[in-house]
Order: C-alpha cells, then sequence, then structure tokens
C-alpha cells in the first residue's frame, strides 16, 4: 500500500511538473535561448550546418538538414538533440531538428526529475507541495528555462543534475530504480561539458559517504557504470575539450587578467609575455586580430596554458580575489544580456528576452552587485543546512554537499578558466547552488516523514546501529506488563 501511494505521489507530481512547465514553454509563444555562436558545434555533428541561421537576436527553432561539418565537440546534449531528431521524425516533421520538440521532451525529463526529488524527499503531503513549488521556481526560472529549446549544452546540464539528485534520493527507498536513474542522470551532467566532468570524482565521492549498512556492490555498481560510460563518450571526441583548451586559456589572460583594471604591462612580465602583446587586450582567439596571428605567438604558446593561469593566480592573491568577484557578480547577474528568447517571427524586437519567470533570476540579478559578499554566506548558510541534516537525512545531506561542490568548482572554472561570457558560463553554478539551498529546506523542518523509517536500513538514510537504538527506545516506552 505505501508504495501505491508513492506511485500516486509521483504521478501527480509529474504530471502537475509537466502541465506548468510546457504551458510556460509554449504559452503564448515557445521561448528559447538564441544561439551565441557556438551552435555549429553541435549542429555539425547532428548533420545539420545552416551558415545563415539566426545567432544572439532571435531563437531558431527549425533547422533544416545540410551537408555535415567537422566537429570533435563531445556533450551528451547530442543524446537528446537525436531524440528530438527521432521524434520529429515519428511525428513527421520536415525540419532535421526542431526545438520545440527538443524543449517539450526537456519538459518531460525535468518534470520527471522533479517528481523523483520530491518522493525522494519522503515529506508529508503539505511539504511536498512545497518542494514541488520550490523546485518548479528553480526549473521554471528565466534564467535557466530557456536552454531547453537551444542548440548550447547548458540544458543537458540542468537536466542531468536534476535526475541525478531524484536518483540518489530515490536509492533509500527503491533501491535498483534509483541507482539507474543515478546512472542516468549522471551520465548526462557529466557529459554535458567539458567543465561538468569534475562531477564525476564528486559523484564518486558523494557515493561513498552515503551509509550503506555494508551494501556496497550497487554504489560500487554506479561508479563504474558512471566512469566506464564517461570515458567511453570522451574518447569519441576531443575528450574534455582539449581543443578549446588553449582558447580557454587565451581568453582567461587577455579577456580577464588583463582588462585594464592593473599594470598590464606587469602583468603581461609575470605571465611571461612579451609587452607587445598589450596590443591584443580584448581580442578574441578567433577573432582576425587575435595574438595568435602574430609572428611572435608561436615562441610563447607554451604560456597559454591552463598551468601558467594557476601559478599567476598563485602568486596575485589580490587580483585573484577581484577575479572571483566579478565572476560572482555575473553569477547572479543570471541572464546574458545577449541572447534573445524568441523566434524572428514572434513579433518581438530583436534581442528580446522574456521574462514569465523571473523569481530566482530577478532577486539575483538585484543583489549582483554584491558578489562574493553574498555568495560566500549564502554557500556557507547551506552547507550548515546540510551539516544539519547529516545524522537525520543523510541522504539529502550528500545529495546537498553533491550540489554545493558542483556549483563551487563551476564557479571556479567559469571565473579563472574561460575569461569570456562569463554570466552564461556560471548559470550551471548558480542553478546547482539555487537547487542546494531550496532541496533541503522542507526538510529542515522536522515533520513525521523526515525522520528515518523502520526500514529505513534497506537504503541510504540509517545504518543497522541506528536502527537498534530506535527499537530499543520503543521498547523502553512501551507499558510495563500488569
Amino acid at each position: 500500500m505505501p508504495r501505491i501511494q508513492s506511485l500516486r505521489t509521483a504521478s501527480g507530481v509529474f504530471a502537475t511538473s509537466l502541465a506548468v512547465l510546457l504551458f510556460r514553454f509554449l504559452v503564448p509563444k515557445p521561448v528559447g535561448i538564441a544561439d551565441n555562436g557556438d551552435g555549429w558545434r553541435l549542429l555539425c555533428r547532428l548533420g545539420v550546418n545552416d551558415p545563415a541561421r539566426l545567432t544572439e537576436r532571435f531563437v531558431q527553432f527549425d533547422y533544416p538538414a545540410a551537408p555535415p561539418c567537422s566537429s570533435l565537440y563531445v556533450t551528451s546534449q547530442l543524446w537528446l538533440d537525436r531524440a528530438a531528431q527521432w521524434l520529429g521524425r515519428l511525428f513527421g516533421l520536415d525540419s532535421a531538428v526542431d526545438l520545440v520538440v527538443l524543449g517539450v521532451l526537456c519538459c518531460v525529463l525535468a518534470a520527471l526529475g522533479i517528481a523523483l526529488t520530491v518522493l525522494g524527499l519522503r515529506l508529508t503531503t503539505r511539504w511536498q507541495v512545497v518542494a514541488t513549488v520550490l523546485l518548479l521556481l528553480v526549473v521554471a526560472d528565466s534564467a535557466f528555462f530557456g536552454y531547453f529549446a537551444s542548440v548550447l549544452s547548458e540544458g543537458a546540464a540542468f537536466i542531468g543534475i536534476l535526475m541525478l539528485v531524484g536518483g540518489l534520493l530515490m536509492m533509500q527507498r527503491w533501491r535498483y530504480f534509483g541507482a539507474a536513474v543515478t546512472v542516468v542522470g549522471a551520465l548526462i551532467a557529466i557529459n554535458a561539458k567539458a567543465q561538468t566532468l569534475v562531477i564525476l570524482p564528486l559523484l564518486i565521492l558523494a557515493m561513498l559517504l552515503s551509509h550503506w549498512a555494508k551494501r556496497w556492490v550497487l554504489p560500487v555498481a554506479v561508479i563504474v557504470t558512471v566512469s566506464a560510460g564517461t570515458v567511453l563518450t570522451q574518447v569519441g571526441g576531443a575528450s574534455a575539450g582539449s581543443e578549446y583548451r588553449e582558447a580557454n586559456a587565451y581568453h582567461a589572460i587577455f579577456d580577464s587578467i588583463l582588462d585594464g583594471s592593473g599594470d598590464t604591462r606587469a602583468d603581461l612580465a609575470d605571465l611571461g609575455l612579451p609587452a607587445s602583446f598589450e596590443r591584443y587586450v580584448g581580442t578574441n582567439f578567433w577573432a582576425s586580430n587575435s595574438a595568435q596571428y602574430d609572428p611572435e605567438y608561436q615562441r610563447y604558446r607554451d604560456k597559454i596554458v591552463t598551468t601558467n593561469l594557476i601559478r599567476y593566480y598563485v602568486q596575485h592573491p589580490g587580483r585573484t580575489l577581484a577575479i572571483l568577484q566579478r565572476g560572482a557578480q555575473d553569477q547572479l547577474t543570471a541572464r546574458p544580456a545577449n541572447l534573445g528568447s524568441f523566434a524572428a517571427n514572434a513579433g518581438e524586437p530583436p534581442g528580446a528576452r522574456e521574462y514569465r519567470v523571473p523569481v530566482i533570476s530577478g532577486l539575483a540579478g538585484l543583489v549582483a552587485p554584491l558578489g562574493l559578499f553574498l555568495l560566500v554566506p549564502l554557500w556557507g548558510l547551506t552547507a550548515w543546512g546540510g551539516v544539519r541534516l547529516w545524522r537525520r537525512r543523510r541522504e539529502i545531506a550528500v545529495a546537498v554537499f553533491l550540489l554545493l561542490g558542483t556549483a563551487a568548482s563551476q564557479f571556479l572554472i567559469a571565473a579563472l578558466g574561460e575569461g569570456i561570457e562569463g554570466v552564461k558560463h556560471q548559470t550551471i553554478a548558480l542553478f546547482c547552488g539555487v537547487l542546494a539551498a531550496l532541496v533541503q529546506t522542507p526538510s529542515l523542518v522536522r515533520n513525521p516523514d523526515s525522520r528515518p523509517s523502520r526500514t529505513a536500513g534497506v537504503g541510504i538514510t540509517a545504518s543497522p546501529k541506528a536502527y537498534r537504538r530506535t527499537t530499543r527506545s520503543r521498547r523502553s516506552k512501551q507499558p510495563a506488563p500488569g
């Protein structure tokens, strides 16, 4: 009977979430995120290469088939795109890729992630409603939702993280089903972008910290499966974004470190670069005026690497802190100003952005100037909540720390290692940080269902010792005979 009730709860949350997300996506007109110019990396691998595709100002929802082009870009977003391609053919659509179909598919997967998360939290009915509303406010927020219908890879990261969290929480109730969802979510999240690969060691640590009551076969199987799947995925192209490492280091130097706020020539010297490279400050790696076309570039190419960046940051803590402050401000800004939300025929002006659900992004944007002065305390409060839940609801605490670790790592990578498009590159960090805070909120309120149940020993919540202590406590409270 409890399992039937759980299925009813999950079905209700899923149906409600899906209806809300579909309405938010399609009414009164579909919304997405315009192509910032990187979309060709996915489109080429899908057999779609439209030279006249729209960029930045409008979203192009319909892409025709075209001669393939070469791209080694590795991302799990391709899995979602190919599923949308198959569904499009199934429904008789003429386009090679239809982002409306992709958006609907992502809404279904997001609703599934929300339903599994709410069910895994094991809350009373009232708090299930609260948790559903909180999760919908995150997923449907204008800072994140548009990526579900786009040729960018952030959408896959959001979907994978949602399913990963839902799977981790479900492993306490339905172990094998939860493990399967965890594997699928982890593979999507980890392989979404090169920088999300750091989720793999965080997941391994999360599985080891979870209390499995000596049942280690399943978590080890999850770790092995996800690790093997990630290796196989990465060897299918430019693994770990290797073709973009030099470009990222270039932008971190010429667009972030050398931003004009310090002594440019001194910074160039500290980086081992000639003073003549001052004229390349603010340039794009792929632009015609890039330093890579300078005859002297090959001589100093070994300085445009991550290790040189790390050395500079260690030796210049004040400058590093200023760059991190700017990264925190970018994260709280939430919405890239240059990417539109509507199709060209939607009747909206070029570059128009939608604000249907601006709760998270609106509030964050208001306090964006605070940067680290707000972000660090928020992470600290969230970590404190995770510590409070550690003994009582360890599976939630593990999920919270996994999300916080992902948020912190994505923040550092985007702020220190990429140099351009800081607001867009910080969206995954913002998503994980907000999700971590909201996932634990209902469970910090003590309610009957938040306490370990008598059967909790089969999952990752309660240990055999905790179960025996609970049993002895119940026996001691029974009245004596006679």
